[in-house]
């Protein structure tokens, strides 16, 4: 059996750290299974978006593959995805 031995240098350092002065972000993507009308009343309802806001978020999710809809702490944030989840919608969490 062979070692290989790795150099400092071909180590990529990935920066883990959170910055908790950034606010998080709840991202909804596109799929290829929920209307678009479906997408404009889930924003409408979970979030209390009027129907024109909601519209606006759900063409940002059909035509540029997704659309951040809330932000807050990371706390809300995964509340609101598991919510959208529950609606079966696609959602992560991100720090913005």
């Amino acid at each position: 059996m062979s070692v290989t031995a790795v150099s400092p240098l071909d180590v990529e350092e990935v920066d883990e750290s959170v910055d908790d002065d950034r606010p998080w972000v709840t991202i909804v993507w596109n799929d290829p299974i929920n209307l678009m009308s479906y997408v404009t009343y889930v924003f409408q309802k979970l979030f209390g978006y009027s129907r024109t806001k909601a519209h606006e978020l759900m063409l940002d999710v059909h035509h540029k593959g997704r659309a951040s809809v809330a932000t807050g702490t990371r706390e809300e944030m995964e509340t609101d995805a598991a919510r959208l989840h529950a609606y079966g919608l696609w959602a992560t969490i991100a720090q913005d």
